[in-house]
Formats: C-alpha cells, sequence, structure tokens
C-alpha cells in the first residue's frame, strides 16, 4: 500500500501548508466520485499470502524492508517490514492479531497506539476496505475544513470503486482532535 495522497495540494514553500487546490492525483474526489470514510489514527498493517507486516518510512532500509514507495520530498523509502513474534516492539501488532483475518491492509489502534485517540480498550486490527463510512462530505476546501471541525476522528480517507484513495486530516487545517 503506497502512501495515500492528501487531496490538496501543499504549499511547496511551506509542506505543512495546504492550498485550496485539488492534488492531482485526486480530482475524483472533487468530482463527487468515491466513499468517504474515517480515517482511523493508529499504525498501518498489512496481512497477505508472506506473512504479517508493518508499514515504515526509513531512509536506511533494514535487510528485511520490502519497498513499495520513495518519497521525494523526504527522501524516504515506504514500504513493510515482518512483524516477529520475539520483538518487543511488536507485541501489540502480535495482540491484536488472529487466526482467519483476510488479506488486506488494517489499522492497527488500542490502548498502547498513537495514545489511544480512538478509544479502543484492547488492541485490534480494523481492515481499511471496512473503515465507519461517512454519508454526505462536502468536496470544497472550505467545505471539509468546516466538517471536520466539530469531529472526533484523525481525518478523512476517500475510496474510489476502483482503488484509488486520497486523504486529509484535521492537522491538515490545524485543528486538533476534539
Amino acid at each position: 500500500m503506497k502512501k495515500i495522497p492528501t487531496i490538496f495540494k501543499r504549499n511547496p514553500e511551506n509542506m505543512g501548508e495546504l492550498l485550496d487546490e485539488p492534488h492531482p492525483d485526486c480530482q475524483w474526489v472533487f468530482d463527487g466520485e468515491g466513499v468517504a470514510t474515517k480515517k482511523y489514527d493508529g499504525t498501518c498493517v498489512m496481512i497477505n499470502s508472506d506473512g504479517y507486516f508493518k508499514r515504515r518510512e526509513v531512509k536506511f532500509a533494514p535487510e528485511d524492508f520490502v519497498e513499495i514507495d520513495y518519497d521525494e520530498t523526504t527522501g524516504k523509502k515506504v514500504g513493510w517490514v515482518p512483524i516477529k513474534q520475539d520483538d518487543p516492539n511488536d507485541k501489540y501488532h502480535i495482540l491484536a492479531f488472529y487466526s482467519g483475518l483476510s488479506e488486506g491492509t488494517y489499522e492497527l489502534v488500542g490502548p498502547k497506539i498513537q495514545g489511544n485517540p480512538e478509544k479502543y480498550p484492547v488492541h485490534i486490527l480494523i481492515k481499511h476496505s471496512e473503515a465507519t463510512p461517512y454519508g454526505y462530505v462536502p468536496r470544497t476546501f472550505e467545505g471539509i475544513k468546516q466538517w471536520l471541525k466539530d469531529k472526533d476522528t484523525e481525518g478523512i480517507v476517500f475510496h474510489h470503486p476502483d482503488g484509488r484513495m486520497g486523504k486529509i486530516k484535521k492537522k491538515d487545517f490545524n485543528q486538533n482532535r476534539t
């Protein structure tokens, strides 16, 4: 899973600032295509026939790193590393995993992940393709900014039927989670 693009362009002079211009890869969002879903604040993992992996962005890749993308802006490689039973850094990944999970990408959330803004009492995996859908979400800069203002969410992920995705976070608008 490549990094999901932010639906608005960023100011090249200040990458923390959004411009009121659609990202070229996300024009479909502004054309009214796709479904808006909750963006969970956790950590991304993947399950496939090769195993169970966590997503990482690194400048220097470990030996077992599977690169899927390169971010020219940050100089970081984006990819996957295997989750290991005996690695203390993976203990919450292991706690959330159970057999029978289907292949795909998930968000790991729970008490010890990102300060638990999602307020889950245990560590669980939420499949990205099954994220909570939102009803109507505006498709303009100001509309999305206002819509997010009073929502207790990290943001929105728009899912196109062909698999493309685009995201926007509250923090992109300098908003804090409520």
